[in-house]
């Protein structure tokens, strides 16, 4: 490849659907490390959670009212779907994943929630009564047992069940957040969706805060991100901007331009991302038997997804493929509580 094509080669993948896919599970990564600076500074959970919907809601609100075009009746058709979206798929699960990230290092509290794909299977698994296809079981096995290694019961490195429990709280809101998702509605943007949804969040926090339910508490101290020594309004603005908004719209264009699938497919390399960015910026890096149960999980749920391209391409070609009751529903682009 000549000299001159290299920067053109370049250019075109970061601009394709791929390269966009790859940038928002880049940012998303962030949010971990961002929130884990804010709480390590005296931010509670809930008040990290709270800001971060806060100002992306308010920075999506334009966008998303350009996008209704005045077209205000879809949010009435579909309020439930966007409370539900907001209340279960946006505040529980981060609000979860953050208490876990307050406890656990980022990557093993990333590494809980990506489990949500093998719940998702075992649910269908036990409500059918029907065993998967080979690699959805393969997948299934393989990140369960990865789990056990990630857990590392008998290691040197000691792992917080309390941590852990939200970890799984966390991966049973996004299990819920997938069915919730799970048929497209071509009526409601997908900006104005994850707007919405941010809102609603954002309205149950601040409700939860005003009433004495959850905890509040926000600190101006500086932080520490990596060898730098911040201003506490760095890692808010890193988790509002990078790891929120700028996640989700390049979330929603890498979907748009790959299909659901295949952009939820690539979204796996988040916790790479997140396991990397916790090491620059926090100095934490899970422990040699965690990491190997990382990749069991990661390679389970890549199984999974494998197994899912692999009967569409064939549905598409109209090539019969064995019923599979554990993959009825399609993952679909998630807005990462990460």
């Amino acid at each position: 490849m000549s000299a001159a094509l290299k920067p053109a080669t370049a250019r075109g993948f970061l601009g394709s659907g791929l390269g966009i896919a790859f940038f928002s599970s880049a940012v998303f990564g962030l949010s971990g490390s961002f929130a884990k600076a804010l709480l390590e500074s005296g931010w509670s959970p809930g008040a990290a959670v709270t800001a971060r919907l806060t100002g992306a809601a308010l920075i999506l609100v334009i966008p998303a009212g350009l996008a209704l075009r005045g077209r205000w009746h879809q949010l009435r058709d579909n309020w439930i779907a966007i409370c539900l979206f907001g209340l279960i798929g946006v505040a529980a699960c981060q609000l979860f994943y953050f208490n876990a990230v307050a406890r656990l290092s980022v990557g093993v509290a990333l590494l809980l929630e990506y489990l949500a794909p093998v719940l998702i299977v075992l649910w269908l698994w036990v409500a059918s009564r029907k065993r998967p296809r080979a690699w959805t079981f393969g997948g299934t096995v393989l990140s369960v047992a990865g789990l056990v290694l990630v857990l590392d019961f008998t290691g040197a490195v000691k792992i917080d069940v309390v941590g852990v429990l939200w970890g799984l709280a966390a991966a049973v809101c996004l299990t819920i957040y997938f069915f919730i998702t799970a048929k497209e509605n071509d009526s409601l943007p997908p900006i104005v969706l994850a707007s919405a949804g941010l809102l609603v969040g954002a309205v149950v926090m601040w409700l939860a805060a005003a009433t004495g339910i959850l905890p509040m508490a926000f600190n101006t101290a500086d932080t520490r991100l990596g060898p730098w020594i911040t201003a506490w309004w760095i890692p808010l603005a890193g988790l509002v901007i990078l790891a929120t908004v700028l996640a989700y719209v390049s979330g929603v264009m890498a979907a748009r331009a790959l299909g659901s699938k295949v952009a939820s497919f690539v979204s796996l390399t988040e916790v790479l991302f997140a396991v990397i960015w916790a090491w620059l910026l926090l100095g934490e890096l899970p422990g040699a038997i965690q990491l190997l149960g990382g990749v069991f999980i990661v390679a389970g749920v890549v199984l999974v997804r494998l197994d899912e391209l692999r009967t569409g391409a064939a549905l598409h070609a109209g090539v019969a493929a064995p019923l599979d009751h554990a993959n009825d529903v399609e993952p679909v682009p998630r807005v990462p509580r990460g």
